[in-house]
């Protein structure tokens, strides 16, 4: 087996577990080591640190597969690799029959991704080390997972870097477009063909769920009250309105609640199910939507659900201007002329702003634009929050570190005179397990804030 000898100045990031070699850590390869080929990692020394494959293209020269000698990448390698995947996830994963099977570096298959919906595996090939394995991936998934079929979703641009072409297609067994699949007690139905990378982001599923708490309690605000009443002769307890009059409507303790990026409408799910009143869904991909609909109509949602096709950053400027201006009015604003309709649209509030964007920074220079964004989608989102509400806010840009996040919220808080507590604070789920010093694989930030005004607000 070839032989890659790493630089004697460089950090000692293999032996602290980085699964990543690049190539000018490399000082030099032995033998004929062939692109895809496994390698022996070793140190200026020669002393033995890990065997990985390898690839001359690519920045990323070496990614390591084990920490003792592995002779090939067979059958028998991979089905080891997805038993214990298969264990943790039987140990951490409850409650639903869909999750993220192998998470690359993290289930120490790096370029691999395997996302299991029920009976159908989706699988995305990211590295040339993993492509040539693909006969030996398929044969090892069919025996420990034993699926009905296996889909292959590996029409990803990142694999133009290790001069791969992108594909897509069937790879075993029998495929259905769309498969339903229980998360957190919901169902949904997932676009395995044509959703965003696999057709659904499992990332959030603990996330999702930890919005309970926001869903209820907010009866009093429309001052409803729950008193004694007598009812065919007997006494018992409903919820009264102002106008003394019994309220039949039964999420009137419910939240109201906007949803930005909704690509499934997985929080709204949730939302509904922890008992909100209503639920803004908005996506600016129609696809998206019809998929939201779906699910919404699959769980029984939809008198509590309207649907938004529209940009989120324009949709979320229009209600702070209809805000602005209907204050304005309200102020007596010598600008404004109140004997013409108003010229902005919205002016809408919520108790609770949930932001899921994509991506914004998917390189290093691409940061100073995504935190414009962050800043911008916050910003509004926050104005939007009613006087007490909840902005829930993510972002899974590896490049937008945790510090520069809360950082930018800050500032957005900031410009927009509102004071945020941190209430809850979280990253990606257990399917998405992290290799300690491996910060590529802390990604997903996600965080819950009570929004509050520093001075009494005439919007709110």
């Amino acid at each position: 087996m070839a032989s890659v000898i790493l630089t004697k100045s460089r950090k000692k990031r293999v032996e602290q577990g980085h699964p990543w070699i690049y190539k000018n850590e490399i000082e030099s390869v032995e033998a004929n080591a062939e692109p895809g080929q496994l390698v022996e990692v070793k140190n200026h020394q020669g002393r033995y640190l890990a065997t990985g494959y390898y690839n001359p293209a690519s920045q990323i020269t070496v990614r390591v597969v084990s920490y003792e000698p592995v002779r090939a990448m067979d059958k028998a390698f991979f089905a080891r690799k997805f038993d214990q995947a298969l264990q943790h996830r039987g140990r951490f994963v409850t409650g639903g029959d869909a999750y993220r099977l192998i998470y690359g570096e993290a289930d120490y298959v790096p370029g691999l991704v395997v996302d299991r919906f029920g009976d159908v595996l989706v699988v995305q090939i990211l590295t040339l080390g993993m492509d040539l394995c693909r006969e030996a991936i398929v044969e090892a998934l069919v025996e420990v997972v034993q699926p009905k079929g296996i889909y292959e979703r590996s029409d990803v641009s990142v694999r133009e870097l290790e001069g791969l072409e992108q594909v897509k297609g069937l790879l075993y067994g029998e495929c259905p477009r769309h498969v339903t699949v229980t998360e957190n007690g919901l169902k949904i139905k997932v676009d395995i063909e044509q959703g965003q990378k696999t057709g659904y982001f499992f990332d959030q599923r603990e996330n999702r769920a930890a919005i309970e708490p926001l869903m209820t309690g907010w009866g009093a605000r429309s001052g409803i009250t729950i008193q004694e009443i007598e009812q065919d002769g007997l006494k018992t307890f409903a919820p009264i309105n102002k106008s003394g009059k019994v309220v039949t409507f039964p999420y009137w303790d419910g939240a109201s609640v906007l949803e930005c990026f909704s690509h499934t409408g997985s929080f709204t799910l949730n939302a509904c199910k922890f008992g909100a009143k209503r639920v803004t869904c908005l996506d600016i991909s129609e696809h998206a939507i019809e998929s939201a609909r779906d699910n919404v109509k699959l769980n029984g949602f939809e008198d509590r659900v309207e649907f938004v096709v529209d940009d989120a950053f324009q949709y979320l400027r229009n209600q702070v201007k209809g805000l602005e201006e209907r204050a304005a009015r309200a102020r007596g604003d010598k600008k404004v002329d109140t004997s013409l309709a108003m010229t902005a649209g919205g002016g809408r509030t919520f108790d609770v702003v949930i932001l899921d964007p994509p991506a914004f920074a998917k390189t290093r220079g691409a940061v100073k634009g995504a935190v414009r964004g962050y800043k911008d989608i916050n910003l509004h989102g926050m104005k939007l929050v009613n006087e007490g509400g909840y902005l829930v806010t993510a972002s899974c840009s590896y490049h937008m570190r945790p510090d520069l996040f809360l950082e930018t919220i800050q500032d957005a808080a900031t410009d927009a005179g509102k004071i945020l507590r941190l209430v809850d604070w979280r990253a990606a789920g257990k399917d998405h397990p992290q290799i300690l010093g491996v910060e590529e694989g802390h990604y997903l930030k996600f965080a819950i804030f009570e929004v509050r005004s520093k001075t009494p607000s005439d919007i709110n």
